[in-house]
């Protein structure tokens, strides 16, 4: 049985500008702290293919995966997965983004369930996911926010 978690952040940013940054997967690794690298190897106007490498954990291990990522910039919106699932029997993400009062605001939902030989359950699963999740948020909102100003700052001086 798939479990799923959902989660938001309001970002004090235009929405293009996190609509772009946050589909920008090569520069992912400047933007999330978890990853090292981002590779693409595989990109059409309509979807892109790309290899995630995470940081060392506390145990010094690195995870790496193939993705996919359908963005609908008519909508705000991306359909994503796992195509090299790992431990997950599945992983599916949604992101959208609504531009609200002064900002942004990014929902991800993920739905998943992992194997009957993972090495956790889905439920624990979840509590990581949901964990990680609110401090990859943090920092997106932090860096896009540092960011916006900065774009703001720079067009009051070109004035």
């Amino acid at each position: 049985m798939a479990v799923s978690t959902e989660n938001t952040v309001f970002i004090k940013a235009p929405l293009e500008l996190v609509w772009e940054v946050t589909n920008d997967v090569a520069n992912w690794p400047s933007l999330y702290s978890e990853y090292a690298a981002a590779e693409i190897l595989e990109q059409d106007t309509q979807r892109v293919i790309f290899r995630l490498t995470t940081v060392p954990d506390e145990e010094d291990r690195t995870w790496t995966w193939v993705s996919e990522r359908r963005p609908d910039p008519a909508t705000h919106t991306v359909q994503a997965k796992r195509i090299d699932p790992g431990p997950f029997e599945h992983m599916d993400i949604f992101w959208s983004y609504r531009e609200r009062d002064g900002g942004t605001e990014m929902l991800w939902r993920q739905e998943f369930h992992l194997r009957d030989d993972a090495p956790l359950d889905d439920e624990t699963m979840r509590a990581r996911i949901n964990a990680n999740t609110l401090v990859q948020m943090g920092l997106i909102k932090q860096r896009l926010e540092e960011w916006g100003l900065d774009d703001e700052t720079m067009e009051e001086q070109d004035d």
